[in-house]
């Protein structure tokens, strides 16, 4: 059995609605980050000060914030479909395919959740394999930065969440969660050799395949 990521785990638990069990396992989420090494020291920072953050407001103004942020605003939606297919037909089969893929290796998601809800995407994730997650990552990238700048101009500390996931997906951000500008210039990186490895959704040897799960509309340049 694949051994879980902890890290994609806790990414979704901090981009999930806040709960008082939220908040009292932000030590544990923050040390689960922290062990696993899997995101690079600017991006934990910032991470860090956003778990602190958490840790520091009252219950019923997280709640509201995060009620204000991406309930209410389509264009923060945590529900990537919403940024890729909008209200056309093409959604509800992209929520089939995704759902599909799930069932596939085992994964059933709890009530009325739906499948292309970010924290249900992560917490699949935490299961699979750390390549095969960051190629998905890597699918959904454009929808991960567009997000990310939005909060970051908005001055959110959630935009450390994003910016952690971008880098896990093997790119930069291209915003600074602190300032809420463009990111700094930095240095080029060698890529992770396991960032450079192509997505996989079942078709490494010996796998089932799978339809493959479209995070563009059909026909964009990627």
């Amino acid at each position: 059995m694949t051994e879980r990521v902890l890290t994609f785990k806790a990414l979704a638990a901090l981009l999930s609605y806040p709960e008082r069990e939220l908040v009292d396992a932000l030590p544990e989420l923050a040390a689960a980050i922290d062990s696993e090494d899997l995101i690079p020291s600017r991006e934990r920072k910032a991470l860090g000060a956003f778990i602190a953050e958490l840790a520091r407001a009252e219950l019923m103004s997280l709640q509201e914030c995060y009620v204000a942020l991406f309930d209410r605003s389509r264009e923060l939606s945590l529900h990537l479909f919403e940024h890729v297919h909008g209200e056309s037909r093409d959604r509800g089969q992209a929520m089939v395919d995704l759902g599909s893929l799930y069932a596939s290796h085992g994964f059933m998601l709890a009530g009325n959740e739906l499948p292309d809800f970010l924290p249900a995407v992560l917490e699949y994730l935490s299961y699979r394999p750390l390549a095969e997650a960051r190629g998905l990552l890597a699918d959904m990238r454009h929808i991960l930065q567009a997000l990310g700048e939005r909060l970051a101009r908005r001055r959110s500390a959630y935009s450390a969440a994003l910016a952690a996931l971008i880098r896990l997906a093997g790119e930069r951000p291209a915003f600074d969660p602190a300032s809420g500008g463009p990111a700094e210039h930095e240095d080029s990186e060698e890529l992770d050799e396991t960032w450079a490895e192509p997505p996989a959704f079942g078709v490494g040897r010996g796998e089932a395949r799978v339809a493959p799960i479209r995070f563009y509309p059909k026909g964009a340049a990627r």
